[in-house]
């Protein structure tokens, strides 16, 4: 593909998209609930080719939200959250946080991110002070190729029309590159429940090291349920399948920054019942594990007669609505 292809694709799209990033973890305060004594925030966000919200997002902003009501020398270790509904990409999102818990050591919070009344996501988190203690961890997998040998996702899917196609080449705020086979056009026959991504922002990010745990969660939510669907030989654009996380647990270990690459390695280890289970743990490059993740989805593979037929003219589909951008 040609340079002058890609940069046609781009049209519309920001020249750095960590700006994006940079957007959405930037929350204006808003005046308490008169009701509750809640804390509240407000978010927006960037546009989105399904119209729906990013998990990824609303979670890095619910963390925000918290984060701005915790004394500063306090990191977040862990946060566990459902998601309730879809989000509207239009609506701006409310995030009020409810102060649940300081202790000598550790702050509790609970963040509700509602759109126009309802609560799309539920979220609790925890935050301690730095302490010593016991100290280990599981080893960084070996012979992993290096992620300057693997191409951008720009480079795979920059020069195709579909407007998914361009918004994951031009509109995310990391830089994904896979180390087994992407998923996004096509499956992968060896049916295996892994996945392995390398991953860091295009740009610097400025900021704390709780920023840059709340980026590494929006981060986290991209590939994690793609040892699924490379288990069961999918793709990301079978015609008829739907997919929604259900809800998401993230504990982080260690220090890490999100404008330098880490490895992010996947498993899944149960489908069933139209939902499947993914874990993850993220690794810098000098391999330290810096967090675990565990997230469980929604996935539903239609079998009637009429999406048979859509799966077996996948290739049509792809040749057409998947086609290189003029």
């Amino acid at each position: 593909m040609g340079t002058g292809k890609i940069r046609k694709g781009r049209t519309g799209f920001p020249e750095d998209p960590t700006d994006v990033l940079r957007g959405v973890l930037s929350l204006v305060e808003a005046d308490e609930d008169p009701a509750t004594g809640e804390r509240l925030l407000t978010g927006t966000t960037p546009a989105q080719a399904r119209g729906r919200v990013f998990g990824g997002q609303v979670m890095a902003q619910s963390l925000i939200a918290a984060m701005s009501t915790v004394d500063p020398g306090r990191l977040i270790h862990s946060m566990h959250g459902y998601f309730i509904r879809p989000g509207d990409a239009l609506v701006p999102i409310t995030f009020a946080v409810e102060d649940l818990r300081d202790g000598r050591s550790f702050s509790v919070r609970r963040v509700q991110a509602r759109q126009e009344g309802k609560t799309i996501l539920s979220l609790i988190c925890s935050f301690q002070e730095p302490s010593e203690g016991l100290d280990h961890q599981s080893p960084m997998p070996t012979g992993v190729p290096d992620p300057e040998s693997l191409p951008r996702t720009s480079e795979r899917l920059g020069h195709l029309g579909h407007p998914m196609a361009q918004e994951w080449s031009w509109a995310r705020p990391f830089d994904i590159r896979h180390v087994d086979p992407p998923l996004e056009t096509a499956p992968d026959r060896r049916q295996v429940a892994t996945n392995m991504v390398w991953m860091k922002t295009f740009s610097t990010l400025d900021g704390d090291e709780n920023l840059h745990r709340a980026a590494l969660a929006y981060a986290s939510d991209y590939t994690l349920l793609e040892p699924v669907l490379r288990r069961h030989g999918l793709a990301w654009v079978r015609p008829g399948m739907s997919v929604a996380s259900l809800d998401h647990a993230m504990w982080w270990h260690r220090p890490a920054r999100v404008d330098e690459w880490l490895l992010y390695v996947q498993s899944s280890p149960s489908a069933q019942g139209a939902r499947g289970l993914s874990n993850g743990r993220i690794y810098s490059r000098t391999g330290e594990l810096v967090a675990s993740v565990a997230q469980e989805g929604m996935l539903r593979v239609p079998h009637d007669f009429q999406n048979k037929v859509k799966g077996a003219v996948q290739d049509l589909y792809l040749k057409t609505a998947w086609r290189p951008a003029k």
